[in-house]
């Protein structure tokens, strides 16, 4: 028996999100209040009433998914339910930001500082429109990187997410992710499909973004996570903060190993996971990879009430 938090990445943003915890709970307000002081604007008013174009920038949307899981989890822990109930913490891409903060290993403040310089980073790491990402469905990881290496013909073009089995992105130039599109659906692939992003994250094009964060997180203090994070890079376990340093910064144009991240979690005795914030993504993924990892997605007060309760 074993229990992880896991946390959403780029994608589960909403108008809207977290609103209700915050009202419900002053733990989960006083997030968002802190995300907004640390940023120096109100970044809870474009999360709750703004325009969904303006959300979804990336150097907006990252720190407002973390702010939104950080709510739940305060929320959480006004119930009584403490990251002690986790064995471990994951996150997909910026979530793994926001497991650390879960866990003790960052402040609120410095992971909203930290993720919207992630997200300015890699926005200018390569013009608009030289980049891009595909899903390709229907297809196992060992495949569509050989598709991805097909495609790239001097340019870039990497397997960026491993997200379940039946569902690899890739990332790169956007004329061989173009490429990989095509060879996918002449590899028998259920879809392939372009993807509405604003930069190619996630490929050895975000090096510029690597270098930013390198600095970045050299100047923020990070403590010991109180439970281990398992890395999407390496897709095991870590704690010591060294080690979770380079790992961040290796993540900006490494793969997110998000279906072996849920493997590992499962071949040490995890069988339900909860989902802390925006959406049900990463649950939907969970399902597809390990069909007996009972899922739990976390999101409003009545997702709170009804965690607490399952424990009771």
């Amino acid at each position: 028996m074993g229990r992880a938090f896991v946390f959403p990445g780029q994608g589960a943003q909403t108008i809207g999100m977290g609103r209700a915890l915050a009202e419900a709970y002053p733990a989960a307000q006083a997030v968002f209040d802190e995300v907004d002081e640390a940023l120096g604007e109100k970044l809870s008013t474009l999360i709750w009433e703004g325009d969904q174009d303006a959300l979804t920038l990336t150097e907006n949307a990252q720190p407002a998914l973390m702010a939104t899981s950080l709510a739940a989890m305060r929320a959480l822990e006004a119930e009584g339910v403490t990251i002690s109930a986790a064995s471990y913490v994951a996150g997909h891409s910026l979530g793994e930001y926001s497991a650390l903060a879960a866990a003790g290993a960052l402040s609120v403040a410095d992971t909203a500082r930290l993720l919207r310089i992630r997200g300015r980073a890699m926005q200018e790491a390569i013009p608009v429109g030289q980049g891009g990402m595909a899903a390709l469905l229907g297809l196992d990881f060992e495949t569509a990187q050989a598709i991805a290496e097909e495609a790239a013909q001097g340019q870039v073009c990497q397997a960026a997410n491993d997200n379940d089995p039946g569902q690899v992105v890739v990332s790169g130039h956007r004329e061989a992710v173009e490429r990989a599109v095509e060879i996918a659906k002449e590899k028998g692939a259920k879809r392939a499909i372009l993807l509405p992003v604003s930069a190619p994250f996630h490929c050895a094009l975000m090096e510029p973004a690597a270098r930013v964060m390198a600095q970045a997180l050299n100047e923020v203090d990070m403590q010991r996570p109180a439970v281990p994070l398992v890395a999407n890079v390496l897709a095991r376990d870590v704690v010591e903060t060294a080690t979770i340093r380079s790992l961040l910064v290796d993540q900006v144009t490494g793969s997110v190993r998000w279906r072996e991240t849920v493997l590992f979690l499962a071949s040490q005795g995890v069988d339900e996971i909860w989902e802390i914030g925006a959406g049900k993504a990463l649950s939907g993924m969970i399902r597809r990879i390990d069909k007996s990892i009972a899922t739990r997605a976390i999101g409003t007060p009545e997702d709170v009430k009804a965690a607490v309760a399952s424990l009771a």
